[in-house]
């Protein structure tokens, strides 16, 4: 199959491309490299491009004859939705425009939409299905949630098919160590964790431990990005242009702050330091998976259902490349 990855440099869009080519399939990454890195994307399997430039996208989609689309490509940063929400609507509202009318422009019928379990907002039933409530609590959940009504009305007016992925909190590296999470500024939790024994940070702080969950901090629900590209391809292999379907990918199994760090420790093989502060404004208690539906219906098995085997291909990552995809060195431990 030959698909367009929007996003494609990005964390998950590059896994997910990395993953394609293993696989046999034609795929080709579309980015503009603002938070994406050239270095995650094989040799040839980039074209550099803003997905809010129709003409340039339509013209990638024409370069590599594509068949379907895989749309990562967004903002992403929560706090910065808040404070700069026009640049979320734009980008992730306005791209998601654009690349609907590049679609319409050059026949293609399938896409695969990256979504968020942010969507469902602060739900207090984990875990959650598809069915579960959409209440979403910042800029950035209610682009993603805008996108998904807009890819739904292009699809019945225009006879699209896609699938809607909302998956949960990705995480983990490539088992070789040789791709894998670099966000300038980071704020996901392993990584900021990982930094500690790095000697990036001198401690972790836990927003919160006085949440109503067995040990005080949030629960998430942790999975591994060779999971969600094993997920895409499934998903993408099940879409025609009939198709509207809409799955949560998680392991269906939270894990606590707490537990994250302690999981860090055991692999790191140290303890590493923490302070408790204050919570942050929208931090729901739990955010919690039931993967049943892409499991029964498309085959899916998580391969990193416990957390300690996900954190030690992050530390394989972190540890060999301690600034990222800048060059890399090895860190004693």
């Amino acid at each position: 199959m030959k698909i367009l990855v929007t996003g494609g440099a990005g964390f998950v869009g590059s896994a997910c491309l990395r993953y394609l080519l293993e696989q046999g399939h034609q795929a080709t990454a579309f980015d503009n490299l603002c938070q994406g890195h050239s270095s995650s994307v094989p040799e040839g399997r980039l074209i550099q491009g803003d997905i809010r430039n129709t003409g340039q996208l339509a013209d990638a989609m024409r370069q590599v004859d594509a068949e379907a689309v895989m749309h990562f490509a967004a903002a992403t940063y929560v706090g910065e939705s808040v404070s700069s929400p026009e640049y979320h609507y734009d980008n992730n509202i306005g791209g998601t425009l654009s690349l609907l009318n590049a679609m319409r422009q050059t026949g293609i019928k399938r896409l695969l939409f990256s979504s968020t379990c942010a969507t469902y907002g602060d739900n207090p039933k984990p875990p959650m299905d598809e069915t579960a409530a959409q209440i979403p609590c910042s800029p950035y959940a209610r682009t993603k949630l805008a996108v998904e009504w807009m890819i739904r009305d292009f699809a019945h007016a225009h006879g699209l098919g896609f699938t809607l992925l909302r998956y949960f909190n990705a995480s983990g590296a490539d088992a070789d160590g040789k791709f894998g999470e670099d966000h300038k500024p980071e704020n996901h939790l392993i990584p900021l964790i990982l930094q500690v024994p790095l000697g990036q940070r001198d401690k972790l702080l836990i927003f919160g431990m006085d949440y109503p969950t067995p040990d005080g901090t949030c629960i998430r629900d942790y999975v591994h990005t060779s999971d969600l590209a094993s997920a895409h391809l499934l998903a993408i292999s099940a879409t025609d242009e009939n198709t509207r379907e809409v799955y949560n990918i998680g392991t269906g199994n939270g894990n606590s702050v707490m537990e994250v760090l302690k999981a860090c420790e055991t692999v790191v093989g140290s303890s590493i330091p923490f302070e408790v502060v204050a919570r942050r404004p929208g931090d729901p208690p739990a955010l919690v998976a039931d993967p049943t539906k892409i499991k029964s219906q498309l085959g899916w098995k998580p391969r990193y259902p416990d957390i300690k085997e996900t954190v030690e291909t992050a530390w394989r990552w972190h540890r060999s490349h301690p600034t990222g995809y800048s060059e890399p060195r090895l860190v004693n431990s």
